[in-house]
């Protein structure tokens, strides 16, 4: 591995300082090496013509020492400033509060600060809601029911009169069947006439059969709609019932409320009266 000496490495060679191995070690190099021995003798050199120069004295430049006292004038004293830090603080109070309209009053232990005229607590009236009892309940179910029973009435006379005239129809159906089998029953034998006679029955009730099935089934689907209907219109009167005794009771507390607040402010414009009088005094800015 190649050695190569530092710039300290040389220094220390110069002035002798270097010892030991490290001191080997730069000899080595520069037997070895013609480039650092030339630069060898050239800092050698160098040292010598350095040592020959002579040290001149150094004279001091001269201090000039300024005039410190100044003059202090009294806007620039700490008390002054103070002074006017505070006076500027209340001039900018005393704009917000004229911008603002504040206003400070005292009464007794009380402080009050407020913005504005202040207001006074106004009384809420009571809103009047329309009252429904018992008896106007019953009314309504009974013009409901009346109603349904009108129009149930009504629906049975249409069916009713749609049944006679199937009857009708029917009737002279049969009427027409009946004289063409009397006309035939000369050349038909007495089976084929009770298998025919069986036949016209058993359309007959079939035809019956099915028309009250829908009928019944008509009417089944009309009565669970008006429950549904007036189960709908309990609940919604049971709940404009609650919104009503709800709405009464905010109404009291809050007249209950407004009636307290009055009585403790007489009672203490009472005490204030019959004790020592107390002095108000309103600051605006």
């Amino acid at each position: 591995m190649s050695y190569k000496p530092q710039e300290h490495d040389w220094l220390s060679y110069l002035y002798g300082e270097l010892e030991g191995v490290e001191r080997e070690k730069v000899e080595q190099y520069l037997l070895t090496n013609a480039a650092a021995r030339e630069e060898y003798e050239s800092f050698k050199r160098l040292r010598g013509v350095m040592s020959s120069v002579s040290d001149k004295e150094v004279i001091a430049p001269p201090i000039f020492v300024g005039d410190n006292s100044r003059q202090v004038y009294f806007w620039q004293s700490s008390v002054f400033k103070t002074v006017m830090s505070i006076a500027a603080t209340l001039l900018l109070l005393m704009i917000v509060g004229r911008l603002t309209d504040i206003r400070v009053s005292t009464a007794g232990n009380q402080f009050t600060l407020s913005f504005g005229e202040p207001t006074k607590p106004q009384r809420e009236v009571p809103v009047q809601v329309a009252s429904i009892n018992a008896e106007d309940v019953q009314k309504m179910i009974n013009t409901s029911l009346q109603q349904n029973n009108a129009a149930m009435q009504t629906s049975w006379n249409a069916s009713q009169e749609k049944l006679d005239a199937s009857i009708r129809h029917n009737l002279a159906t049969n009427s027409g069947k009946i004289d063409r089998l009397v006309r035939e029953a000369s050349t038909a034998s007495q089976d084929q006439i009770r298998s025919y006679v069986t036949s016209l029955q058993t359309e007959n009730v079939a035809m019956v059969k099915n028309y009250f099935e829908l009928t019944n089934s008509e009417q089944k689907e009309y009565i669970e709609n008006l429950l549904v209907d007036f189960a709908k219109y309990l609940k919604q009167q049971r709940n404009d019932d609650l919104q009503l005794v709800e709405t009464r009771l905010n109404s009291l507390e809050q007249n209950t409320s407004v009636f307290k607040e009055e009585t403790q402010q007489i009672l203490s414009s009472i005490i204030t009266t019959v004790g020592a009088p107390v002095q108000t005094k309103e600051t605006k800015y």
